[in-house]
């Protein structure tokens, strides 16, 4: 995985990108598993990975699930699909890796016990739809548990830096000009109700880092990767760019400092 994907994900699928989504994965792993817990996934269902990346969910839920249980694991980049197809034969695990737009996903009506998604209705122009093919797929009683982002523009440093504050700012400017929401998690409710699931939780998550602790690595793992393309993009003068990782370097050294992620949040519905 060491050459770049093209057109996959927006950060990318190289190797610096996969480990970030394993330090990333570590960040919210017990926010996932709080949510199956909510969802009650249990041994010897039938479960929906949509949008696993390179199936860090996808495993834990394999082993959840145990072995009368099977995870679906839906993504359009063969280079995670590929990964988590080495991961799932190494483990010996019952995982379905499948590579596939969501567009294109084929879901057999009523084959679901339940649905999982974290990041991944954010960057898609018609998560409705996609919505309605997965609510098909479940079973009647069936949960499909969503985390996205509710406030992007909640990212924000404690103290303030002017060049790290423009990095932000072009960082959330380019999410707000692509066709998708990035804000997707506020219109969860309302897209479940029209697509006839019953919205039986909604649980707000919301994390603040300081330097010494993990969560911090969340955010710092970000700048460093997404920054650079931002200037590759034309979308970030390169100037403010190396003085903004270098005031987030500057931060990190403060013991008084926090950052404030981007706000999520997580719906459940259920299947009537």
């Amino acid at each position: 995985m060491s050459k770049q994907e093209k057109n996959a994900y927006i950060l990318g699928t190289d190797k610096a990108e996969l480990h970030r989504l394993g330090l990333q994965h570590q960040v919210w792993s017990s926010e996932a598993r709080r949510g199956w817990e909510l969802a009650e996934f249990s041994a010897g269902q039938r479960i929906l990975d949509l949008g696993c990346g390179p199936g860090f969910c996808t495993q834990d839920l394999a082993y959840m699930l145990g072995e009368q249980g099977e995870v679906i694991g839906i993504d359009k980049s063969k280079a995670y699909i590929d990964f988590l197809s080495r991961t799932t034969k190494l483990h010996g695990l019952n995982i379905k890796a499948v590579c596939s737009d969501f567009d294109d996903m084929e879901l057999e009506e009523e084959s679901l016990d339940g649905a999982y998604c974290r990041w991944a209705l954010a960057w898609i122009s018609n998560p409705e739809e996609i919505i309605a093919k997965v609510r098909r797929a479940l079973v009647p009683g069936g949960a499909f548990v969503v985390q996205e982002y509710y406030d992007w523009s909640t990212l924000q440093t404690e103290p303030s830096f002017p060049n790290l504050d423009k990095c932000i700012a072009a960082a959330l400017n380019s999410f707000k000009s692509s066709e998708s929401e990035i804000d997707i998690g506020r219109n969860i409710p309302e897209l479940f109700y029209n697509q006839g699931l019953e919205v039986i939780n909604i649980r707000p998550m919301t994390k603040l880092a300081t330097p010494e602790s993990l969560t911090w690595q969340w955010p710092k793992s970000f700048f460093n990767i997404y920054l650079p393309r931002l200037v590759e993009m034309g979308l970030l003068n390169e100037k403010v760019c190396k003085e903004g990782l270098e005031e987030m370097d500057e931060l990190e050294y403060l013991p008084e400092a926090t950052i404030l992620c981007p706000h999520m949040v997580e719906v459940i519905g259920v299947k009537a």
